[in-house]
């Protein structure tokens, strides 16, 4: 996974200003909450991948996610799903959710309640990103195997004696 190219869509200035347009908060506000939240969720979705009880359903939701189009991410943010973001949110930070809030907020001298609504706003696209990385990952592992077993096919007809 590649965390520096997610981070830096995350972080980028479309990004930024469509969080702040579908949230209200200033840009200012957005990036602090980011900077603060961008550990939390990453690990939250790292226990999640790895969770005995929930690696099925967080794979089956990043490739539910990694299908929408996130090219665009003024267009993709003022679509936002909040509701489904709070959901994702809940999911990542797990039970520790409210502490977690609370601590970023803190950080990021934003209240909590504009906290919520930042991340509610991000982990849709979080989750479309780290979906569509997934995926790419596992479009290269495919390739890497064919061209592992036609390489193994062909040394194996060159071994043969007329």
């Amino acid at each position: 996974m590649d965390f520096k190219q997610l981070a830096g869509t995350l972080l980028s200035s479309d990004s930024i200003n469509g969080l702040s347009n579908a949230t209200g908060a200033s840009s200012k506000d957005v990036t602090s909450v980011l900077t603060a939240a961008l550990p939390s969720l990453l690990n939250g979705a790292k226990d999640q991948a790895n969770g005995e009880d929930t690696t099925e359903g967080f794979v089956n939701a990043l490739s539910q996610h990694a299908k929408v189009d996130t090219k665009d991410l003024g267009k993709f943010l003022g679509n936002v799903d909040m509701a489904d973001g709070g959901k994702i949110i809940a999911h990542l930070l797990g039970a520790g959710k409210n502490d977690t809030l609370s601590t970023i907020a803190n950080q990021s001298g934003v209240s909590q309640n504009k906290t919520n609504d930042i991340l509610s706003a991000l982990a849709p696209l979080l989750m479309s990103l780290l979906g569509q990385q997934a995926k790419e990952e596992e479009e290269k592992e495919e390739k890497r195997i064919k061209t592992k077993s036609k390489d193994t096919k062909t040394k194996l007809f060159l071994r043969k004696k007329p």
